[in-house]
């Protein structure tokens, strides 16, 4: 395996859990001298399996079995299409890219290659999701009919990522919806097992700008005397194990050392409302699928927990769960039972990041199909591309 792109989830997350899972890390590649020789002394790797670029990596031949890209959104497509050239399995993080148009071409370079595209969709392989998905195919509940789902994305996750960190602004980073809840958008299709056909959506940046910005409220976190601030940086970072996440985005160091200097210097030390972000911090979608199912999706910075919840409504019952806590409550009504049914959602991702890694070996054991099929994943970003649109304009728009 060859990552190319070493730092949280390329060489925290897809490395590991595939070194751990029988495969073999044998290349690397990433600008970053420091988070590239991390990575490396992990997986006791010479130097020479080491490159600073992808062209470089590319130029030198095929020399693994497959790679995963783990590079920021907007340096995803080129390297992908160079690699399904040279007939690699790729393993993509999302989003696939910024521009819609692309998302054909994509699709049109596997059709043509040896290799392979699987988009990062951890979500599909939870128990969590698959539970739900099962009990949606069985049909002991009926038909279903709709999907109430928030993505609860905690304020200090927000903060950490939305407003400091690299998603903050679109462009580079993709737009909230594609970069945060693609995810989410790729459940929603895949529990209502149909192609969407319109969505509209509304939202905004409300809170995280210059005019909400507390008085008195210093440039820095670490030199401000304003009290119980939310996006506080010490107590988003102070208080969490350096060496773990979201930690380990602000410094390879895994120190408490490395972290203040990170607070100090760095852009996550830095306040929540200075206005370097122009993301939403709180939008809702509505997503009409071809089979009729209808779907809302609430993606919100305002929320206590980072976790998932929903509602499916079938002609029969109801359905309530909670990713965190992998509970799932059912209510059927010609029974006129309620019933609790417990999921495991230990790990990353509810055990979506483990899954996925296992399953994409698999497929590429020849033991089993792709975890999701390029052309599938597709859909989540064309929606997340017409959610924007129709942010933007306040029109529905088809699909």
């Amino acid at each position: 395996m060859a990552i190319l792109g070493c730092g949280n989830r390329g060489g925290d997350v897809y490395a590991r859990y595939l070194s751990e899972l029988g495969a073999t890390v044998s290349h690397l590649i990433d600008p970053n001298p420091g988070r590239l020789d991390l990575v490396r002394r992990r997986h006791a790797l010479p130097e020479s399996a080491c490159f600073g670029d992808w062209e470089s990596f590319f130029a030198a031949g095929r020399l693994a079995d497959a790679l995963v890209i783990a590079t920021p959104d907007d340096r995803h497509l080129r390297p992908c299409l160079k690699a399904l050239e040279l007939g690699y399995h790729v393993l993509l993080e999302k989003p696939i890219c910024l521009n819609e148009a692309d998302l054909s071409t994509l699709l049109a370079a596997e059709e043509a290659s040896g290799g392979s595209v699987t988009v990062a969709h951890v979500l599909r392989t939870t128990p969590f999701f698959q539970a739900l998905r099962g009990m949606v195919q069985s049909g002991e509940l009926g038909r279903m009919v709709g999907v109430s789902h928030a993505e609860n994305v905690a304020f200090w996750h927000y903060a950490h990522s939305y407003v400091r960190g690299n998603w903050r602004r679109n462009p580079p980073a993709a737009p909230f919806m594609l970069a945060k809840s693609s995810h989410d958008l790729d459940i929603l299709r895949w529990l209502a097992d149909s192609p969407p056909a319109w969505i509209m959506c509304d939202g905004a940046l409300h809170h995280f700008r210059p005019k909400e910005r507390p008085m008195g409220a210093a440039e820095r976190c670490l030199d401000c005397p304003v009290q119980a601030c939310p996006a506080d940086a010490r107590r988003i970072y102070l208080n969490r194990s350096p060496d773990t996440w979201p930690n380990s985005v602000l410094t390879a160091s895994g120190t408490h050392e490395g972290v203040l200097q990170a607070l100090r210097d760095g852009p996550y030390g830095l306040c929540a409302y200075r206005g370097g972000n122009d993301q939403p911090d709180h939008l809702s979608a509505l997503v009409h699928f071809q089979n009729g199912v209808q779907a809302t999706l609430t993606v919100s910075a305002f929320t206590h927990n980072n976790t998932r919840t929903l509602r499916l409504m079938f002609t029969g019952g109801e359905v309530r769960g909670q990713m965190e806590r992998g509970e799932l409550e059912i209510h059927d009504f010609g029974r006129g039972t309620v019933e609790v049914r417990r999921v495991e959602s230990g790990g990353n991702h509810g055990g979506g990041d483990t899954g996925l890694v296992r399953g994409w070996l698999a497929f590429l054991r020849g033991e089993a199909a792709r975890p999701t099929p390029l052309s599938e994943s597709l859909d989540s970003h064309r929606l997340a591309f017409a959610a924007e649109r129709a942010r933007a304009s306040g029109r529905v728009q088809q699909l």
